[in-house]
C-alpha cells in the first residue's frame, strides 16, 4: 500500500513539473504603461458627468458638424438611415415607450445625457472612433438633444451643464436594482432563482 502512495505522489510530482515547463514564462516582455497612455485609455463617463473633459458646445455648431460627419448614416435630422440608428426622437416616440412597439432613439430612451457624450466620444464617426474633439462631441450631444426638443438651440453644453440635463425617459428603468422589487414574482424570479 505504501509503494502505490509513493508511485501517486510521484506521478503527481511529475504531471505538475512537466506542466510548469510547458507554461509560457512572460518576462521581459512588454512594459507597464505610461500615465498618459492610462489617460487615454480612462475614458468612462459615468451619469453624474464625472470625468467630461473641459470644453463646450452648442446646437448650432452641432449642426454643421453633424451634416459633415454624421447624416451620411444617422439622417439630416438624425432620424435614422440606411446604416446608422435614430437619434432624435418627437413627442409621440416618448409616448410610445410605454406600448407594445416603443420607439427606442437614443434621445428618448437612454436615461443620461452623459450616455450620449460618452458614445459619441468613444464609438463615432463610424470607422473613425476617437477623432472628435471634446468640442465637437459636446456640440453633436447638444444637438441631438436640440433636435428632440429637450434643451433650446443656444444651450451650451459643458462638464457642469450636461450632467444637469433631464433625459425624458431617466425615470423610465425602475428600479434601478432588481434587489429594490420585494416581490419575487414581479422581480422575475422562477423556482427559487432571482435575477
Amino acid at each position: 500500500m505504501r509503494f502505490f502512495k509513493l508511485i501517486t505522489v510521484a506521478l503527481a510530482f511529475t504531471a505538475s513539473v512537466a506542466a510548469m515547463a510547458q507554461t509560457p514564462s512572460y518576462k521581459n516582455i512588454g512594459r507597464s504603461p505610461t500615465q498618459q497612455e492610462i489617460e487615454a485609455w480612462d475614458i468612462s463617463i459615468g451619469p453624474d458627468g464625472k470625468g467630461l473633459p473641459a470644453g463646450s458646445g452648442t446646437a448650432k455648431l452641432g449642426a454643421f458638424i453633424f451634416a459633415a460627419k454624421c447624416a451620411v448614416c444617422h439622417g439630416s435630422s438624425g432620424e435614422g438611415g440606411k446604416i446608422g440608428t435614430q437619434l432624435t426622437a418627437t413627442k409621440a416616440d416618448f409616448e410610445s415607450l410605454t406600448t407594445m412597439k416603443p420607439v427606442r432613439a437614443v434621445a428618448d430612451y437612454w436615461p443620461y445625457a452623459t450616455m450620449i457624450w460618452d458614445y459619441i466620444h468613444r464609438a463615432m464617426p463610424r470607422n473613425q472612433a476617437g477623432t472628435l474633439n471634446a468640442n465637437e462631441v459636446y456640440a453633436l450631444t447638444a444637438f441631438i438633444l436640440y433636435k428632440s426638443d429637450i434643451i433650446k438651440e443656444d444651450d451650451v453644453l459643458n462638464a457642469m451643464t450636461l450632467p444637469k440635463v433631464q433625459m425624458p425617459n431617466r425615470n423610465g428603468f425602475i428600479p434601478a436594482r432588481f434587489a429594490d422589487i420585494p416581490d419575487e414574482k414581479k422581480r422575475g424570479c422562477k423556482q427559487g432563482v432571482c435575477p
